[in-house]
């Protein structure tokens, strides 16, 4: 497990954005704390989906924090909805605990998911795991960071040199496209299922190649995307289209790959 996230500060220039956004990442880890490991009440959502009161509480609090220092903006979290969407003005996105059953059953692959949508785009996004002890942020045209140290994708630039992680993936192994996947590892130099955020801090860093996903929501995957982005990779979905609001996968990578694992898959 990664050492306790230090306290670090925002990029030099950072913007006001970036700044609340990491604020309220902050605040998000301190509900966080407060509820883990105390076996909340567990209600089941009409997608079968399980919520927590840390959930609900961790969203308000970060709600709160954003709009509060940008009132003009939008909202989009898993537990609220969408408040105050346009077409091309700035959107919040955020998942309050990315990984709730992780969160139930008291095993650190959980996170907070902040990330900021303008004119279409991921500017900023934020990623914090606050007792798996990781931060990572990005904002757009200033660089990736993972615990306060700049970090960049991989130069991995062949399929038979890439580790690959492979993360909720029902659809996928219903389709069509299983067996292209099941090619794909075959020829990929290694494999594993790292698993929620953990997967995209990995590719950021270079030590992970590939990640493939279906069965997302665009709150689980926003801030990531915007981080691997900012690293030097490529985020689509798994067709090669951009992220959007209304995406159900995600094919994440270090840039060099990208369209020889959508080629791979069909995309």
């Amino acid at each position: 497990m990664s050492q306790p996230m230090p306290d670090s500060s925002p990029l030099a220039g950072a913007s006001a954005e970036l700044r609340a956004a990491l604020d309220a990442a902050h605040a998000a880890n301190r509900v966080v704390r407060a509820h883990y490991g105390r076996a909340p009440a567990i209600t089941i959502k009409t997608d079968a989906s399980p919520v927590t009161v840390a959930d609900l509480a961790t969203e308000q609090e970060v709600r709160a924090l954003l709009l509060g220092a940008f009132p003009e903006h939008g909202f989009f979290g898993e537990e609220t909805g969408i408040h105050r969407p346009s077409a091309d003005g700035p959107l919040w996105i955020v998942d309050p605990i990315d990984g709730t059953r992780a969160f139930i059953r008291e095993f650190p692959l959980f996170s907070t998911q902040i990330a900021l949508r303008r004119e279409g785009d991921f500017v900023v996004g934020v990623s914090s795991a606050a007792v798996y002890g990781e931060l990572a942020y990005a904002e757009r045209g200033q660089g990736a960071f993972l615990n306060g140290r700049r970090v960049r994708v991989s130069q991995v630039d062949r399929i038979e040199e890439a580790q690959l992680s492979l993360g909720n993936s029902r659809s996928l192994a219903g389709s069509a496209r299983w067996a292209r996947y099941g090619e794909l590892v075959r020829r990929a130099a290694y494999s594993r299922g790292y698993g929620e955020f953990l997967q995209y801090h990995l590719l950021a860093a270079g030590k992970l190649d590939v990640v493939i996903e279906t069965d997302i929501k665009i709150y689980d995957v926003a801030a990531v995307a915007a981080i691997v982005s900012e690293a030097g990779g490529r985020c689509t979905d798994i067709d090669g289209a951009p992220l959007a609001l209304d995406s159900t996968s995600i094919v994440a990578t270090n840039g060099l790959l990208h369209d020889a694992v959508l080629d791979a898959l069909g995309g």
